[in-house]
């Protein structure tokens, strides 16, 4: 059930569409930060777009193509010095199969992010009116102001948590999962522990480099996300306010004049006709 729903389809282009999974919405983004989030990990930059599918796609394909080809385990070897071991552990197999999708991936997410500016332009010039309200078997969702610091608050302690706070479900499931497995292959919290316990050189032992950096752009991707989202959707929120506001509850040919309210009175309550 929502509170809005476009029977004929009269309008071409709408700001966004607020569903039970989550909130999707048009607004400006920087094509160069788009890009760079799909260079640091492929389909990042999508996902930030809202290109789900296409996200999910190059996401997968960058863990499996990059396991195989060891380029995390190659990348620290190389941070440290040791050239030569980084060479050695590279499969070029996979390697030359990995670099032409991962061009894809920056080109196509700035690519898009330029095409759904111009489609952002064109919907706030028409306006069209949108649900606010969505109310289902399982689950409630609406318009409303959160903060953005208690979206990377939690987005920090946990990803995945921050996209729950703003209802972003699919990024939030999205999120929450793929930590989990990169957690349990890097072998992260028992290297954790053993740090708490004292024994560094077992902390450093027992992880899995090769697994454990995927874990700082999945961390930074859960923050910046989920901070960005909850900017535009309390924007989202105040447009759509002040729209109802105007629509149902303002006179047509009310001006705002200096020194008065409500158009009739002085600041001393004295009537002016």
């Amino acid at each position: 059930m929502e509170n809005y729903r476009n029977l004929d389809n009269k309008h071409r282009r709408y700001k966004a569409h607020i569903s039970t999974a989550g909130t999707t919405q048009f607004h400006l983004r920087n094509p160069y930060v788009i890009a760079w989030w799909s260079a640091a990990f492929p389909g990042f930059g999508h996902l930030l777009l809202s290109k789900y599918l296409r996200g999910l796609v190059l996401f997968i394909w960058e863990v499996i193509v990059n396991n195989q080809a060891h380029i995390n385990l190659a990348m620290v070897y190389s941070f440290s010095g040791q050239i030569e071991m980084a060479k050695d552990v590279l499969d070029t197999r996979w390697m030359l199969m990995y670099l032409p999708v991962f061009l894809f991936g920056i080109w196509d997410s700035y690519r898009t992010c330029l095409d759904l500016n111009k489609v952002h332009l064109l919907a706030e010039r028409e306006n069209a009116p949108f649900n606010s309200f969505v109310i289902g078997s399982l689950e409630i969702n609406y318009l409303d102001r959160r903060k953005p610091a208690m979206s990377v608050f939690w987005s920090a302690v946990m990803p995945g948590l921050g996209q729950l706070h703003i209802h972003r479900l699919l990024t939030a499931f999205f999120a929450m999962v793929w930590t989990i497995v990169f957690l349990y292959y890097s072998k992260a919290l028992v290297a954790i522990q053993l740090l708490f316990m004292g024994d560094i050189p077992a902390s450093t032992n027992v992880l899995d480099r090769q697994w454990m950096l995927y874990m700082p752009s999945m961390w930074g991707f859960a923050i910046y996300d989920s901070y960005m989202n909850t900017v535009e959707n309390n924007k989202l929120y105040a447009n759509e306010q002040r729209s109802y506001l105007i629509n149902h509850f303002q006179r047509p040919g009310f001006r705002a004049k200096t020194g008065r309210i409500a158009g009739d009175y002085d600041l001393s309550g004295v009537r002016h006709v």
